[in-house]
């Protein structure tokens, strides 16, 4: 485990350490959030070991702006009013997907958000590739918002913590399945 600070010196070092398979624990606009490069199947898998995930649930993944997220899903007119309203956001959109190879996600969906927090942001322009991306928990108990129960909890992990301190009590995204009638799948 190694624990830095949310601060932009470190974004590189960060990004090097995603682009060679590490899973890095970050701040999001909503939660403190695990994230693996998308395109690299081991450190997908770690996420999974990690929080103990059926592998049967795909992984949302965070994209760093709207053209990346049509190079990975089919987005139509109607569908693009809908995610250009809500992004950058707490929105998490489940899309038909393109045939592009992405560990973590769905055969024929792909679950997409673009986040509103800075750091976040800059990291994903940083980097410029898809990142899949779940709270800071043990499958099926609440996330972690304290940094002290996510050391304590995962510190035993070789991962990165970035330490933004306590987030305050939120809710993870609201996630909407573009491809059934907009139905929500979690409010």
């Amino acid at each position: 485990m190694e624990i830095l600070k949310k601060k932009n010196a470190n974004i590189k070092k960060i990004v090097t350490a995603l682009e060679n398979g590490a899973v890095v624990v970050c701040p999001t606009d909503t939660v403190y959030g695990f994230l693996a490069d998308a395109t690299n199947k081991k450190a997908v898998d770690r996420i999974y070991k990690i929080k103990k995930r059926s592998k049967t649930k795909p992984l949302p993944v965070f994209v760093k702006d709207f053209k990346m997220a049509k190079e990975l899903a089919e987005i139509d007119e109607k569908h693009a009013k809908a995610l250009k309203s809500k992004w950058p956001g707490k929105y998490t959109f489940i899309l038909n997907k393109k045939k592009v190879k992405l560990y973590g996600t769905d055969k024929n969906t792909i679950a997409l958000r673009i986040p509103k927090y800075k750091f976040l942001n800059d990291l994903l322009k940083k980097i410029n590739k898809p990142l899949v991306q779940t709270s800071v928990n043990i499958s099926g108990n609440s996330t972690l918002a304290k940094i002290s129960d996510i050391i304590e909890q995962f510190g035993k992990y070789d991962i990165i913590i970035i330490d933004a301190g306590n987030l305050k009590k939120s809710k993870p995204s609201k996630i909407i399945d573009l491809t059934n009638n907009n139905k929500i799948i979690r409010n």
